[in-house]
């Protein structure tokens, strides 16, 4: 490990523990497929003082997403689908209310025009992959597929988990656990549903005091509002919910830093031996397909194939090579394809900010 590169960032974790800006964080960095830096810092839950280690997971919503495209990837590398196969070829009854012509690539781009769950959508629903893909199927789509892109929060999950599961006859977990994580020596540190026998070691997540100012300047006919009811929004209650935790939602997922940050080495290149999917395959998945305002959100998005583009606080333009998914309260997750990093921050305090990932991101891309 670069011992140097290790302190800096192990004093930057430290002092945001320190200064009680985070309450638990894990950082991990792999360079051409080797770990080079591994700090953890701060308690995994609170209430005991147990302490954050190196293969401690958190539940840190959406960086899960990255593991959800790679697992997509992967199958479409054996062939099992292209991208631009229909939905309606490997899930008939998703084609209802003119959704026949959504692709692969519409889901994978976030472009697909079926960014909502229902509105009166419950915590115990968002658990039942019966109940969420029938929803599915019976959404209607909002624009149509590929002319917009809009973050699909929680239906990208069940959208990519029921391909998968179309075209393998499994669970998404079990494919990921499978093919991606056990084969990279992560398979008790990366999940989508996690084993209720397996949640004592999972970090405690709790809210960081939020300026609910910005949510009282937000126009009330924000379409953000009509993709979900407020309770699936993402919160410390909602993230230590044990039927959460068991429960495949892939639009989200439980990991370690170290676990994420392998699997995206593993998409750079080879990790140990292993590497996930091909060179070229690499290059399509990460380069721009989708971009423009975000129907849902508002603000400026670029995707590749279910990956973001750009860093959590950059644009594409400006990191043209990194590509990953952040998650809601801060923790992240990316690679660049220019430099050979691999970068994971995950941590137990949900903030509303990636402060944290931009002071140790940064710490990191100086070297």
């Amino acid at each position: 490990m670069s011992t140097d590169l290790q302190k800096r960032v192990q004093e930057a974790a430290d002092g945001l523990v320190e200064s009680s800006a985070e309450r638990g964080l894990q950082v991990a960095v792999y360079q051409d497929g080797v770990q080079v830096v591994d700090v953890v810092a701060g308690v995994a839950d609170p209430e005991t003082g147990r302490l954050v280690t190196s293969g401690t997971p958190f539940y840190n919503f959406s960086i899960g997403k990255g593991a959800t495209a790679t697992v997509a990837h992967l199958l479409a590398e054996r062939g099992l689908f292209r991208y631009d196969t229909p939905v309606v070829e490997l899930w008939p009854e998703f084609g209802r209310h003119g959704k026949e012509g959504v692709t692969v690539r519409h889901v994978l781009s976030h472009t697909a025009g079926v960014p909502g769950v229902p509105l009166d959508t419950t915590p115990e629903d968002a658990c039942d992959w019966g109940k969420m893909v029938a929803a599915l199927e019976d959404a209607e789509l909002w624009w149509e597929p590929g002319i917009k892109v809009g973050y699909h929060a929680y239906t990208f999950g069940y959208l990519v988990g029921e391909i998968v599961r179309r075209v393998t006859g499994k669970a998404i977990s079990q494919v990921l656990l499978e093919d991606v994580a056990g084969p990279l020596g992560v398979g008790d540190e990366l999940y989508f549903g996690m084993p209720e026998k397996e949640h004592a070691r999972l970090a405690r997540l709790e809210d960081a005091p939020m300026d609910m100012s910005a949510f009282g300047e937000m126009p009330a006919d924000l379409p953000m509002f009509k993709a979900g009811p407020m309770e699936l929004m993402p919160t410390a209650a909602l993230g230590n919910r044990p039927d959460y935790l068991s429960a495949d939602i892939p639009a989200g997922g439980k990991t370690s830093a170290r676990a994420i940050a392998r699997m995206y080495a593993a998409l750079l290149g080879e990790v140990d031996g292993m590497r996930l999917i091909s060179p070229e395959r690499l290059r399509e998945a990460t380069a721009v397909a989708s971009s423009g305002i975000d129907e849902v959100f508002g603000m400026p998005s670029a995707w590749g194939l279910g990956y973001g583009i750009g860093g959590p606080t950059s644009t594409a333009e400006e990191s043209p090579t990194v590509f990953g998914v952040p998650g809601a309260g801060g923790s992240a997750a990316w690679a660049d394809t220019a430099t050979g990093t691999a970068f994971a921050l995950t941590k137990n305090k949900l903030t509303n900010d990636f402060a944290a990932a931009e002071l140790i991101g940064g710490i990191v891309t100086r070297g």
